[in-house]
C-alpha cells in the first residue's frame, strides 16, 4: 500500500498512539515504582539507624566505645545488623568510621565524604549511594543521622547503615521486566487489533474507489458489500450502493430515451423523404401530390410538438420549482383549463362535468405549471374518451391537501400498463395505438412537474372508467 492511504494514517496514528501512552506508562511506572521502592527501604533503614543511635548515646558520652559491659556495643550493632540484613557504621563527627559491622571493613581506615558529613551536621537524615572511597566494589544505598547528647544537644557522632543495592537493583529490573513484557504483549495486541480494524474500515472505501472507476468506464453494475461491524461505514457502503442504482437506473433511462426519440424522430422524417422524393420524381402522381402533402404537413407538425415537449421537459428540468412556488387559485387554474380544452371537446362531442367549489380554494406552487398539468391531463382523457361520452374535472380535499381529478370514460388499462403511463414515450397498444398525433410525453411532463412539487399522482382504470388524481398543498 502507498504511505499515503487512508490504510497507513490510520494504522499509523492508532499505534503511534498507543505507543506514545504505554511510553508515557512506562516512564510513569518506572519513577513510581524505584521512588516507592526506594522510599520504602529508607524509611526502614532509618527507623534501624535511629534506634542504633540512641543505643549508641550513653556509649559516645561514657567513651565506652567498645564496651565490657554484659553485652558489648559491637555486639549490640552486629545483632542490630544481622536483622535488619544491613551494615551498620559508627563515626566520629569527622566522619572517621571507629566501628563496623562488616567483618570484611575491620581494621581498613574508613571515612565518610564530606558531603555527608556536611548534610548531618545540619540535623538532616542524610540518604545516597555511595562506595566508601573505595571499600565496597559497588555502590550501597546509605542512611545516616547524627548522635545527639541528650542534655547539651551537641551532636557527638554519626550513625550510618548501609544496605546492599544488588536486591534493590534486582527487585526494579524484576519490576521492569514483568512491565516491559506486558507492555510488549498489550502493544503486539493493539498493533494487530488496529491492523485488523483498519484494514476493515479502508476496505469498502477501496471498494467504492474501484467501483467509481469501473463507473467511469460505464460499468454500473459493481456495489459494495457492507462491513458488519461500523455503523457510519455501512451507511456509506449503503448511500454508494443507493447511487449506484440511481446512476443505473439514469444510464438504462438514458439509453431507452435516445432509442425512443431516434424511433419518434425517424418515423416522421422518413415518411416526409419518402413522400418528398415520391413527388419530386413523378412516382407519386400529380393529381395526389395535395394528399401527400397534407400528411408530409401533418408529419412535420407533430415533429414540431414533438421538439417542443423536448425542450419543455429539458426547461422543467432545469427550473427550481420550489423557489418559484406562491399561493393561487386551483378552481381558477382548473378553469382555465377548461376554457383552452373547449375546441377539441367540441370537435370530438364530449361533454364535461366540472365539480369545481364557487369559492377559491387556495394552494402552493407554480400555478402556470399546475394549470399545464390539467390541461395535460384533460387532453389526454379526451384524446381516448369515445365521442359522446363525458368527461369529469372534479377538486376535493383531504389532510391538508387540494385533490384534482380528472376522469373518462373508454377501454380499462390493464394494471400492469398503469405504472407505465407516466413514462417517456410510452403508448399502450390497445388504446394509445390509435393516437397519431401524439408524441408519449403529456403524461411524463405532468409526472415532472408534480415530482418538483413534490406532489402526488395516481390513476386508476376498473370498468371502462380511468380516473387521474392529483394533490397540490392548500395555503390559507
Amino acid at each position: 500500500m502507498r504511505p499515503k492511504s487512508l490504510y497507513w494514517h490510520q494504522f499509523l496514528l492508532t499505534a503511534g498512539m498507543v505507543a506514545l501512552a504505554m511510553s508515557v506508562l512506562a516512564v510513569s511506572f518506572f519513577a513510581l515504582s524505584y521512588n516507592y521502592t526506594l522510599s520504602e527501604r529508607r524509611d526502614t533503614m532509618k527507623k534501624d539507624v535511629m534506634l542504633i543511635s540512641e543505643l549508641s548515646r550513653d556509649y559516645f558520652a561514657g567513651s565506652d566505645i567498645y564496651g565490657y559491659g554484659d553485652l558489648s556495643f559491637r555486639q549490640l550493632a552486629s545483632y542490630v545488623a544481622g536483622f535488619s540484613g544491613d551494615d551498620v557504621l559508627i563515626c566520629q563527627t569527622d566522619g572517621t568510621v571507629l566501628l563496623t559491622s562488616d567483618e570484611q571493613l575491620v581494621g581498613k581506615s574508613l571515612r565518610l565524604s564530606d558531603g555527608i558529613v556536611s548534610a548531618v551536621r545540619r540535623g538532616e537524615v542524610y540518604s545516597g549511594m555511595t562506595d566508601l572511597d573505595g571499600a565496597y566494589t559497588r555502590k550501597e544505598f546509605i542512611v545516616c543521622v547524627p548522635v545527639v547528647a541528650q542534655y547539651s544537644g551537641e551532636m557527638i557522632g554519626i550513625v550510618a547503615m548501609l544496605s546492599d543495592s544488588t536486591d534493590l537493583s534486582e527487585m526494579w529490573r524484576a519490576f521492569v521486566g514483568i512491565f516491559f513484557f506486558t507492555a510488549l504483549t498489550v502493544l503486539l495486541t493493539a498493533v494487530v487489533a488496529c491492523s485488523i480494524m483498519t484494514a476493515r474500515q479502508t476496505k469498502p472505501l477501496q471498494d467504492m474507489a474501484k467501483a467509481a472507476r469501473r463507473f467511469a468506464g460505464g460499468n454500473f453494475d459493481q456495489r459494495v458489500a457492507r462491513s458488519g461491524n461500523i455503523d457510519e461505514i455501512d451507511e456509506l457502503a449503503d448511500s454508494f450502493n443507493a447511487m449506484a442504482d440511481s446512476l443505473q437506473r439514469t444510464e438504462l433511462q438514458r439509453r431507452e430515451f435516445i432509442a425512443n426519440i431516434s424511433h419518434e424522430l425517424k418515423t416522421p422524417m422518413t415518411t416526409i423523404g419518402g413522400y418528398t422524393d415520391g413527388i419530386l420524381d413523378g412516382t407519386i402522381p400529380p393529381e395526389r401530390a395535395n394528399q401527400y402533402l397534407q400528411t408530409i404537413s401533418d408529419e412535420t407538425k407533430r415533429l414540431s410538438r414533438l421538439v417542443r415537449r423536448m425542450l419543455e421537459i429539458s426547461r422543467l428540468q432545469a427550473n427550481d420549482i420550489i423557489r418559484d412556488k406562491k399561493r393561487f387559485d386551483i378552481c381558477e387554474s382548473m378553469r382555465r383549463a377548461i376554457i383552452s380544452m373547449e375546441k377539441k371537446i367540441t370537435d370530438r362531442g364530449l361533454d364535461v362535468e366540472a365539480e369545481i367549489p364557487d369559492e377559491p380554494v387556495w394552494v402552493l406552487g407554480d400555478p402556470d405549471l399546475i394549470t399545464q398539468v390539467v390541461y395535460n391531463l384533460l387532453e389526454n382523457a379526451a384524446k381516448f374518451a369515445p365521442p359522446g361520452s363525458t368527461l369529469k374535472l372534479a377538486l376535493g380535499k383531504r389532510n391538508g391537501k387540494a385533490l384534482v381529478a380528472v376522469q373518462n370514460r373508454g377501454e380499462t388499462i390493464p394494471p400492469e400498463e398503469l405504472p407505465l403511463l407516466f413514462e417517456r414515450f410510452h403508448k399502450s397498444d390497445k388504446s394509445r395505438s390509435a393516437d397519431k398525433d401524439g408524441v408519449g410525453l403529456g403524461l411524463y411532463i405532468v409526472k415532472t412537474i408534480l415530482s418538483q412539487h413534490r406532489e402526488e399522482i395516481q390513476v386508476t382504470s376498473e370498468n371502462g372508467v380511468t380516473t387521474f388524481t392529483f394533490t397540490v398543498t392548500m395555503t390559507k
